[in-house]
């Protein structure tokens, strides 16, 4: 089955090694953090707050041509967790001559979250995922210092 969720952060979590940026989902009463690299943290971040940039990023170029082409996206899904390794799938379609043509590119999981929150589609998440990656609320801590709940 699965579940719609929520971006609700971009922070940092800890793995060994250090804190690592991480984008987390609010999804079934829970959050899932899945890890990003430093400059996919910022640019989803950024769209979060929708602050502009000077140039357009590959994710605002990717929405831009696939519109161009007449494609869209229709939701981005996290629907699998491997080794440690999240994966994600994103569901496009195109209309010729009336009649809609679906695509499923697979993608990483911060692609599709960087996708997803430009053109505010639906995030899924399966059980699977949420079953092995989700954390209570109240164990997340945001950069005010507040947990959820608090």
């Amino acid at each position: 089955m699965e579940h719609e969720a929520e971006v609700v952060g971009v922070g940092a979590g800890s793995a060994p090694g250090g804190d690592v940026p991480a984008v987390i989902l609010s999804v079934r009463s829970e959050y899932v953090p899945i890890f990003v690299s430093a400059d996919q943290a910022q640019s989803i971040g950024m769209a979060l707050e929708g602050e502009p940039f000077d140039r357009p990023l590959t994710h605002d170029l990717l929405v831009d041509i696939l519109t161009e082409f007449g494609g869209a996206i229709d939701r981005v899904r996290v629907d699998d967790l491997r080794d440690g390794t999240f994966y994600a799938k994103v569901d496009a379609e195109r209309y010729e001559d009336g009649e809609p043509e679906r695509f499923v590119f697979d993608a990483r999981p911060s692609d599709a979250l960087a996708l997803a929150v430009r053109i505010d589609c639906p995030i899924v998440v399966s059980d699977d995922v949420i079953d092995e990656a989700g954390r209570p609320q109240d164990s997340v801590q945001f950069d005010d210092g507040t947990r959820e709940g608090s």
